[in-house]
């Protein structure tokens, strides 16, 4: 790995390097872009409503509990899954309190509409089950403590690296020192912003602003030195002659 110096910039890197970081960012960027893709088709359906909104984060985290996740779903993101008679069958089972008498009725309705995506190899809930079905009709308590624990660690120590490489490069940049240092140290510092509001909003669903803060601020960070990187790797101003 090349020690970033005060005379190596990345204009004067050699054009293997300069290719080589290219793609590495080119790659990280559309990850980046998939990963926000992803948060718009999941939690950004908590409310039903396209968009990632205040009560989209509360829902994720601190649940909607004035319903289940069962009944969140089939009027949220699964709304399109199964025709309106349908749903409403499901949806009355689960106000229902979720009778073990009456999966004879709406059993078939889950193996048909659902089982299909929610098999064993998804990783999704096989709520063609009668106990995997009651369990998710009962009150949406948002994020369990152990799936806040298994994707806090996996963000923690995924994202981080690749700040780490991201930031390694832009350190190589021709910048304003003292920026240079807060755009380096911002995204990780709002990497743990970000992590910590899932907590916090778990709990209290009033911290659900600051995961908004959270994504916009290393997104931002991310995105000058993305671009700032590029420019001088390839644009004539920047590199050697």
């Amino acid at each position: 790995m090349i020690e970033p110096r005060d005379d190596l910039t990345l204009g004067k890197l050699s054009l293997s390097y300069r290719v080589l970081f290219t793609g590495f960012l080119l790659v990280i960027g559309l990850g980046l872009c998939m990963a926000g893709a992803q948060i718009m088709l999941t939690h950004g359906m908590a409310d039903g409503k396209p968009g990632l909104s205040m009560n989209d984060i509360v829902y994720s985290y601190y649940g909607n509990r004035s319903g289940s996740k069962m009944e969140a779903a089939l009027t949220g993101q699964m709304k399109s899954k199964a025709p309106d008679d349908v749903r409403f069958s499901m949806i009355q089972w689960v106000r229902d309190d979720a009778p073990v008498a009456e999966w004879i009725k709406v059993g078939p309705l889950f193996e048909k509409y659902c089982a299909s995506c929610h098999d064993a190899t998804s990783g999704l809930p096989e709520v063609g089950k009668p106990e995997v079905a009651k369990g998710l009709a009962e009150i949406d308590h948002g994020a369990s403590i152990a799936s806040l624990t298994r994707v806090s660690h996996i963000h923690l120590f995924g994202i981080s690296f690749i700040f780490l490489f991201v930031g390694w490069i832009f350190a190589m940049a021709e910048f304003n020192q003292r920026w240079k240092l807060i755009l380096i140290s911002t995204p990780f510092a709002f990497l743990v912003l970000d992590v910590a509001s899932w907590w916090l909003t778990k709990f209290w669903p009033g911290c659900a602003w600051i995961t908004m803060i959270g994504g916009f601020g290393y997104s931002l960070a991310a995105m000058v030195m993305f671009a700032t990187s590029f420019a001088q790797m390839w644009l004539p101003r920047w590199t050697k002659k």
